[in-house]
């Protein structure tokens, strides 16, 4: 068996399953990367990519997507949504790709499909641990991407943008803050998804009619401006909001 365990018998070596797991750090919106311990040839970079890996043919698209995504970062029990597949025909095009594939793949030059899953969580609430062919698993600012294998850079821009829309709709935040946080830092997390800055009174003109918005009678200690109140989630009215009755225009 090869490194990466994708000589396995039991291993469809025509789809794959890629993994876009965004993580908000309280300032900025990050993607994670793999490592998958290449250097490209005759120059001083390295090739990264989304946590990705072939199926097994006994287990459904969800089942893998969970298992390729533990057994490359350790991440696991962790939401993912299902939001496209890619299927060009010139997927593989890059010379490091097909050398990087004849070392881990029974059958490297196999045209691959893969379904692609994404999730958004908090980045300081998980611990990575690589392992596979992955050597290192990390966070990267969304903003400035290094060299990516395969269709890795469309495949998170077409993340991206179902993340951008998802979050006009579907009121956005209550696992990626603090139990308890100001509408500055609510406001933040909007912006880093958007990537565009927000008119403070509008955002809370609209964020403030939110029902799942609950204002707590505490505010902040020790700051070097004026305290800002901090809010909270009620778990039940935000699970059960309707999307149709929220929506940002920019």
């Amino acid at each position: 068996m090869r490194n990466g365990n994708s000589t396995e018998s039991g291993v469809n070596p025509n789809v794959s399953v890629d993994c876009v797991i965004f993580g908000f750090d309280g300032e900025k919106l990050k993607v994670l990367l793999i490592d998958r311990g290449q250097i490209i040839e005759d120059e001083d970079e390295k090739s990264y990519a989304l946590p990705g890996n072939l199926i097994h043919n006994d287990e459904n698209l969800d089942e893998a997507a969970g298992r390729v995504l533990n057994e490359l970062t350790g991440l696991h029990d962790i939401y993912l949504e299902q939001f496209g597949s890619f299927g060009d025909p010139n997927r593989l095009t890059k010379e490091e790709d097909s050398l990087w594939l004849k070392s881990i793949r029974a059958q490297p030059d196999a045209r691959v499909i893969t379904v692609a899953y994404y999730s958004l969580i908090r980045a300081d609430q998980f611990e990575l641990h690589a392992s596979s062919f992955a050597k290192e698993a990390f966070w990267h600012d969304i903003e400035a991407l290094p060299n990516l294998g395969f269709d890795h850079r469309e495949i998170i821009d077409s993340a991206l943008k179902e993340l951008k829309f998802k979050s006009k709709y579907q009121p956005l935040g209550f696992e990626l803050l603090p139990e308890k946080f100001t509408l500055g830092q609510l406001q933040k997390l909007y912006e880093a998804i958007l990537n565009t800055e927000l008119d403070k009174r509008n955002f809370r003109r609209k964020i403030l009619k939110m029902s799942f918005l609950v204002p707590l009678k505490e505010k902040q200690i020790g700051v070097p401006h004026k305290p800002a109140r901090y809010f909270t989630f009620d778990k039940e009215k935000y699970q059960n909001y309707k999307s149709n009755d929220f929506y940002f225009t920019l």
